[in-house]
């Protein structure tokens, strides 16, 4: 398709069972602008409407806000609209990239550093390691075993939401594979990092509806989650989403990136009071000729 322009709605309600008497909320909702990606416009619409705002960027050079509210509330809503320009271009060939085992060897810069480590969510397992191995034989391009790592993960793992949860262990989902996106993509980056190849997680969005004559992607209409590998200093990173086996081009916008999920969740908070709540998100990314 090419360079395409998205409209991206994102909005999160928080319901609390009693009154929060103070909050400090962490945000990463604004679209990330780099190579391959615009940022036209993007807003932040809240209610009850913040005390304090400011906004950073984190450790990773990611786009953070921090809201603070010292006004009793028994609600939060936090509505991100984005208007973004993507076109991230095809990747080398595959034959142009080094063998795997290079990349690794080079892979102890500080622009890779981080993304090589274990975490809580991403430990380095002997069994990830082993899955990602069948892909890299010695002396095989990076590219060409990151592509086919890729779509090995989106032919053996099955779709389903409601099995897992952020704190499922990636042991139990390479196990009985099966889960969502972010399942997925934290069993890559083990098995990426195992082999010494850095790897980080990426957040953002899939178009909502395919392009006519496609199927649906999976993972729309809620935030999305895929992986970004290093290919060595010359050609850099490429991104490929396990969940629909394909290379990111002109169907997702970046939101961030981190070494997992807990890196960048869209929306963290420490409360006084509240109590129980009630979660809802809605997601939409809508090429912005079509809304």
């Amino acid at each position: 398709m090419g360079q395409m322009i998205y409209w991206l709605r994102h909005r999160t309600a928080y319901g609390y069972a009693q009154t929060v008497d103070l909050a400090a909320h962490l945000l990463h909702l604004k679209p990330r602008a780099l190579p391959g990606q615009r940022v036209l416009s993007a807003r932040l619409i809240c209610m009850p409407a913040p005390d304090h705002h400011t906004e950073t960027h984190d450790h990773f050079g990611n786009a953070a806000t921090r809201l603070f509210l010292v006004a009793p509330h028994t609600s939060f809503e936090v509505t991100a609209e984005s208007l973004v320009e993507v076109d991230f271009g095809p990747p080398p060939p595959t034959a142009e990239t080094p063998p795997w085992e290079a990349v690794a060897a080079l892979a102890q810069g500080a622009e890779t550093a981080d993304f090589l480590l274990a975490t809580p969510h991403v430990p380095l397992l002997a069994e990830a390691t082993a899955y990602a191995r069948m892909s890299f034989p010695p002396g095989r391009p990076v590219l060409e075993g990151l592509l086919e790592l890729n779509q090995r993960m989106r032919r053996d793992f099955v779709f389903q939401a409601g099995v897992t949860s952020i704190t499922t262990p990636i042991a139990e989902v390479l196990r009985e594979r099966r889960g969502v996106c972010q399942d997925f993509t934290q069993v890559m980056l083990a098995a990426l990092r195992g082999l010494g190849l850095p790897a980080r997680y990426v957040s953002g969005y899939v178009r909502t509806r395919p392009p006519p004559g496609q199927a649906r992607r999976r993972g729309a209409d809620q935030s999305h989650a895929w992986v970004s590998a290093w290919m060595g200093p010359d050609h850099g990173w490429v991104q490929l989403d396990p969940t629909n086996g394909i290379v990111v081009r002109d169907e997702h916008v970046i939101l961030a990136w981190g070494r997992d999920f807990s890196d960048i969740s869209p929306l963290r908070g420490v409360l006084l009071g509240g109590g129980d709540h009630r979660l809802t998100v809605n997601v939409d990314l809508e090429p912005d000729n079509e809304r």
